[in-house]
């Protein structure tokens, strides 16, 4: 067996990852989100696949991908089985309403088509992505040849967009569909459901960052204890 070892994690993440693959038994087939806290979970999944555990996953990115192959755990794809048992995945924010902003990981079309078709939404996070009201940015997936028509529709709509660049190539970042991501600031975001409606609406977005369908948030705490939130 390979040694798992997730990266870029802390014993907040560690202990809200752990908590959620628990909630995971035989048989079930199951969404697995992106990011640094969901690793940790996908790399408990695999140590209980060792032990003899019977699961298929979908997984939402190139990385969920990898990592779960590394953990020896079988994947599945949505047309295979478009219903799944239940969905984990991590957040760049949540409120106190449990909606929670997604796509730091420019995997948020794919998260968001894998939350939907779970019959269970949890998501995994440390206490510093919890917060009274959203005021993060919310990503954008946008086709490339809408990007100006976005930012258009986006600012009418008070919103600031910003084209995310990648660090390590000239020119923007490019995700797992291979369109560009914009990131819009809103300043805190008082109704999250009509913001959500509002980007629905745009052409050339094909999927933002706002998850209003969220059922359990697992918050991991310095001390190892996780606290359970639920809608």
């Amino acid at each position: 067996m390979k040694e798992r070892n997730p990266t870029g994690g802390s014993p907040e993440k560690k202990a809200a990852g752990l908590a959620a693959a628990g909630l995971i038994k035989d048989g079930m087939v199951v969404g697995l989100g992106t990011g640094s806290t969901t690793a940790y979970t996908i790399a408990e999944l695999g140590r209980r696949v060792d032990e003899g555990l019977d699961i298929t996953a979908v997984v939402t990115s190139y990385q969920s991908e990898m990592l779960a192959i590394d953990a020896g755990i079988t994947l599945t794809s949505l047309a295979e089985h478009p219903e799944l048992d239940i969905a984990i995945d991590g957040a760049d924010q949540i409120d106190t309403a449990l909606n929670v902003i997604k796509g730091g990981g420019a995997a948020h079309t794919r998260e968001k088509v894998v939350s939907f078709s779970a019959e269970r939404f949890v998501i995994v996070a440390d206490e510093s992505k919890y917060s009274a009201q959203l005021d993060h940015y919310v990503p954008l997936e946008v086709l490339p040849y809408a990007r100006e028509l976005v930012s258009k529709f986006v600012r009418k709509i008070g919103g600031d967009p910003v084209l995310r660049l990648a660090s390590r190539k000239d020119g923007p970042v490019i995700s797992d569909n291979g369109n560009f991501i914009i990131d819009v600031s809103f300043g805190v975001i008082e109704d999250p459901a009509a913001i959500s409606a509002l980007l629905s609406r745009g052409a050339g977005i094909v999927e933002h960052g706002i998850f209003t369908n969220v059922d359990e948030v697992y918050i991991g705490k310095m001390d190892g204890s996780v606290e359970i939130l639920r809608s």
